[in-house]
């Protein structure tokens, strides 16, 4: 692959990864390691542990998400991620974007398959 395409696949994907985070915790709540290997798990997202940190610190600088300490037995302590209601409302506003500007891509594709009916904000 060259640069460019490197370069604009790693911005492709942290624009939508407060999405995919809010998404994890609209299913309820999670410690950060787990919220990793969740994401990690799902293709096309290579998600690496040190950019999942920093974007929960500022999602919960922004309110989007609240955090607890729980100690465990088996290691040191984790921190677990809940969303807070200001998430729940930046999580509904964001999947019906997301959705659009998808629908918007496709169909711009020569072989587009999906018709555009969702219009972006």
């Amino acid at each position: 692959m060259d640069d460019f395409f490197d370069n604009w696949t790693v911005q492709v994907r942290k624009g939508v990864l407060e999405l995919c985070l809010l998404s994890a915790l609209d299913a309820g709540e999670h410690y950060g390691y787990a919220l990793v290997k969740r994401l990690s798990a799902t293709p096309g997202l290579s998600v690496a542990e040190g950019s999942i940190y920093p974007l929960l610190s500022r999602m919960k600088s922004a309110g989007l998400v609240d955090s607890r300490l729980e100690e465990s037995s088996s290691g040191p302590a984790r921190k677990y991620y809940q969303l807070t209601e200001a998430g729940r409302d930046r999580l509904r506003l964001m999947r019906p974007y997301f959705t659009a500007l998808v629908q918007a891509v496709t169909a711009l594709q020569p072989d587009a398959a999906l018709p555009l009916n969702l219009p972006l904000p």
